[in-house]
């Protein structure tokens, strides 16, 4: 909480949700993302904080991009107002690194080929 304080984020906007699993429910960010509009930005520590699995991480950056919202990931220096952090967050080059995730099925990957291909066109980024 001292890092978004830090980088500018009011007490009043800091929403925390307590649960542990990739599957756990997750109603405060579910209250952001209604919260959020165009032009916002969304802060986050790191993005584990922000999402449990690669999949849901992609297709929420794609929801953000879409809905011309951004998305800064303080300590590890993701920020989607810049081309570098558009680029770093759209290519995934930051994603596996930064999530401890295991893809154990087909379809999982199948999935994930399809929706990093699909942030990649929509970012502009060669697929």
């Amino acid at each position: 909480m001292d890092a978004l304080l830090r980088h500018g984020v009011d007490r009043d906007n800091i929403h925390v949700d307590v649960a542990s699993g990739a599957k756990a429910s997750r109603p405060k960010l579910d209250l952001v993302r209604q919260l959020l509009r165009e032009g916002d930005t969304l802060k986050v520590t790191r993005l584990d904080r922000l999402s449990r699995s690669v999949l849901h991480l992609v297709t929420l950056g794609a929801e953000l991009r879409e809905r011309g919202i951004g998305l800064h990931v303080i300590e590890q220096g993701i920020d989607t107002a810049t081309m570098e952090g558009r680029a770093m967050f759209g290519a995934g080059s930051a994603i596996p690194g930064a999530l401890d995730v295991r893809l154990n099925s087909q379809e999982t990957q199948r999935q994930l080929r399809t929706t990093l291909r699909g942030a990649r066109q929509f970012l502009g980024l060669r697929v």
